[in-house]
């Protein structure tokens, strides 16, 4: 089997989990992409005001559950987690819609709100497919 790769890291002002809003269109903060040196000519293609998908290992989650509260309503009944977007599931994959807001030729990629912590593991970045009608 072949192993997940980390293409970099996030830079964040949100230092725990406590911090984070649950989505990032609750007011999450503006954050950067540090993209590791052997992954840099990867995103020669990307450009300011482009939305992209981002990525990111959410290695603070607990890897345990399957059943959760939704949106941390704890009166809720407990829901399947993978009808959630909770960061505690089996694999903890996060899935970002971010704007680009500024590229540097050294692998950092200024974006829109992303709530997650400092330093999370990031796995992938990939375009927003729009089907034109």
């Amino acid at each position: 089997m072949d192993t997940l790769r980390f293409i970099g890291k996030i830079k964040s002002e949100l230092k725990r989990r406590e911090d984070c809003p649950l989505q990032e269109s609750e007011n999450a903060p503006p954050a950067t992409l540090q993209i590791f040196p052997e992954f840099i000519e990867g995103i020669q293609d990307l450009t300011v005001g482009e939305e992209v998908l981002v990525f990111t290992w959410l290695n603070q989650g607990d890897r345990s559950i399957v059943k959760c509260v939704p949106r941390n309503n704890y009166e809720a009944p407990r829901v399947g987690v993978f009808s959630t977007r909770s960061p505690d599931r089996p694999n903890p994959i996060g899935i970002h819609t971010v704007k680009i807001l500024s590229l540097s030729d050294n692998g950092l990629i200024s974006v829109s709100g992303l709530e997650v912590i400092d330093g999370t593991p990031l796995i992938d970045i990939k375009p927003i497919w729009k089907t034109k009608l």
